[in-house]
C-alpha cells in the first residue's frame, strides 16, 4: 500500500497547509492512539516532545486532545530533542513516542515523528497501518476512559545525564573552548550545559530561539556563524547542531568543516583499532561519498549502503547487528548509546578523540578524501512527477552512460520536500558539471 502522507522521516509540511493543520494533528494522534491502544488498560502513555517553532504550540496541543480522545495519557516534555524523546519514551515505559520538528527544515515547516516503545522509529508497516486507520472512522474511548495529559518538568535534566555517561568517565573537557551551535533548536539549553558540566568552556551560538528563527543562518546546515565564532574566539573546536539536534557537523580551531561521512570514518577506525565496531561494518546510506567506501575497504572494513533516512540505516543497523552507522548529513546512530541520530553524543565522541589522543580538530577531521560529489535540487508542483517524463529518463540514461567506470549517479525525490535531487561522483569534475547539468536541465524543464 503506498503511504499517502509518511514520508522518511514522519510526517512534514508547512504549518497550516494540507497535511500539516491542527485538524489532522489531531486525526493523526487519534490515530496513532487507536493503534497503541490495542485494550482497554487505562495505562498506556505517549511521549510528546517538540523544536522551538511558533507552530509546535498548535501541533502539540492537537495531538494531545488526539491522544486522549482514545484513552492515551499524555506525557509533555516541552522543546526537547529528538533523540531525547526517543530515549524518554523507552525509559518511561510508554507505548509511543512524538516528536514535533521539521528536522532542518525552515521555521515555517513542521512535522511529527513516531517512535515505538522500544525507542526507535516506526517500521514503514507500522506507519501504513496508522494510515489505514486515519482514512477510516476512528473510534473514541469512553468519557469514563478518556486520557489524562502532565508536564514532565525533568525530561531534559535526564537526558542531560544520559548523554554525559556517553562520554568516558576517566576524561574531562577542562581546557578546551567549544563553540556549540543549538540552531536555535530544541538543543539550546541541553547542549551547552552538557558541555560546561563536563568541563568545557562553552561559546553558544544559536541559544535564543523565537519561534521563528530556528535554523535561520545557523546550525548544521548554516554553519557559518558558528565557524566566524571558532575563529573569533581562538576556540578549539565547533559543534553544530540541527534544530531538532539529531544530525552534527564538526568545525575544526580554523573554522573548517567536517560532514558525517568524515565523523564516521574517524568513529569507525578507531572502534574498530578498539575492537568495539561490529562486525568491522559501517552502515551510511547511498549519499555517502564514493571516497569514503574506498577509504574503508582499504582497512579490510565494510560499507554497508541503504536508502536515504536515519531510519533505514538503523533498520539495517539491527538487522544485521551492527552499532555504527549514519549520513552525510550528520546524522549519527551509535546503537550501544542511543537508537536514533544523536547530534550532542556525536560531537561528545569527537571531542573524547581529541582529548585521548591529544591532537586538534584538523587533525582528526578529515580522515579520507572525498571524490568530488555535486548534489543539485529541483522543485516540482503538487501531482508532478518529473521523473516519469520521457526526456528526463533519456538524460539520466546517457548521464549513466557517460560516467560508467568513472562515477556513480543517483536521482531520486526527497522524502522530506517536493524535490528532486540529482547527485553524482567523479574525480573528473567536468564531467561531473556535464551530467548533473545535464539531468537538472531535463528535469527543470518537465517541471
Amino acid at each position: 500500500m503506498t503511504r499517502k502522507y509518511f514520508g522518511t522521516d514522519g510526517v512534514r509540511g508547512t504549518a497550516n497547509t494540507a497535511p500539516m493543520t491542527a485538524e489532522f494533528a489531531l486525526r493523526l494522534g487519534a490515530a496513532a492512539g487507536r493503534y497503541f491502544r490495542r485494550d482497554q488498560s487505562a495505562a498506556h502513555r505517549v511521549v510528546i516532545g517538540k523544536d522551538t517553532r511558533l507552530s509546535g504550540y498548535m501541533f502539540e496541543t492537537a495531538l494531545t486532545a488526539g491522544f486522549t480522545s482514545t484513552g492515551m495519557n499524555v506525557l509533555l516534555l516541552g522543546p526537547t530533542p529528538t533523540p531525547a524523546v526517543a530515549l524518554l519514551t523507552q525509559s518511561m515505559r510508554a507505548d509511543v513516542g512524538v516528536m514535533i520538528s521539521a528536522s532542518h527544515n525552515p521555521a515555517d515547516d513542521n512535522g511529527i515523528k513516531f517512535f515505538g516503545p522500544d525507542g526507535y522509529k516506526l517500521s514503514d508497516e507500522a506507519e501504513t497501518e496508522i494510515e489505514a486507520i486515519l482514512g477510516g472512522e476512528i473510534v473514541p474511548a469512553q468519557a469514563k476512559n478518556i486520557g489524562r495529559a502532565k508536564r514532565i518538568d525533568d525530561g531534559l535534566g535526564r537526558y542531560i545525564e544520559r548523554a554525559k555517561r556517553t562520554f568516558p568517565a576517566h576524561l574531562r573537557l577542562d581546557g578546551l573552548k567549544v563553540v556549540i551551535d543549538c540552531a536555535n533548536g530544541a538543543a539550546y539549553k541541553a547542549a551547552p550545559a552538557v558541555l560546561w558540566e563536563l568541563g568545557a568552556t562553552v561559546i553558544p551560538v544559536g541559544v535564543s530561539p523565537n519561534g521563528r528563527n530556528i535554523n535561520l543562518d545557523c546550525g548544521s546546515t548554516a554553519p557559518r556563524s558558528a565557524a566566524e565564532a571558532v575563529v573569533a574566539h581562538g576556540a578549539d573546536v565547533g559543534i553544530c547542531l540541527d534544530g531538532d539536534a539529531d544530525r552534527v557537523m564538526i568545525l575544526d580551531e580554523n573554522g573548517d568543516l567536517a560532514d558525517g561521512d568524515q565523523i564516521m570514518a574517524l568513529f569507525a577506525t578507531r572502534w574498530a583499532a578498539q575492537g568495539m565496531l561490529r562486525d568491522n561494518t559501517l552502515v551510511a546510506t547511498v549519499m555517502s561519498n564514493l571516497g569514503l567506501e574506498q577509504y574503508l575497504e582499504a582497512l579490510n572494513l565494510r560499507l554497508m549502503r541503504t536508502p536515504v533516512g536515519d531510519r533505514y540505516v538503523v533498520e539495517a543497523m539491527r538487522r544485521g547487528g551492527w552499532n555504527l552507522g549514519g549520513e552525510q548529513s550528520g546524522h549519527i546512530v551509535m546503537t550501544d548509546y542511543g537508537t536514533t541520530g544523536d547530534g550532542l553524543m556525536a560531537g561528545l565522541q569527537f571531542l573524547a578523540e581529541m582529548v585521548q589522543q591529544g591532537r586538534s580538530a584538523s587533525e582528526l577531521k578529515q580522515s579520507f578524501t572525498p571524490v568530488p560529489q555535486l548534489l543539485k535540487n529541483v522543485r516540482y508542483g503538487a501531482g508532478q512527477d518529473p521523473l516519469d517524463a520521457a526526456p528526463v529518463k533519456s538524460a539520466i540514461s546517457q548521464a549513466e552512460a557517460a560516467l560508467q567506470g568513472q562515477g556513480r549517479l543517483l536521482i531520486r525525490k526527497s522524502g522530506t520536500e517536493p524535490l528532486v535531487r540529482v547527485m553524482a561522483e567523479c574525480r573528473d569534475e567536468v564531467l561531473l558539471e556535464t551530467v548533473v547539468g545535464d539531468v537538472v536541465a531535463a528535469v527543470e524543464a518537465a517541471v
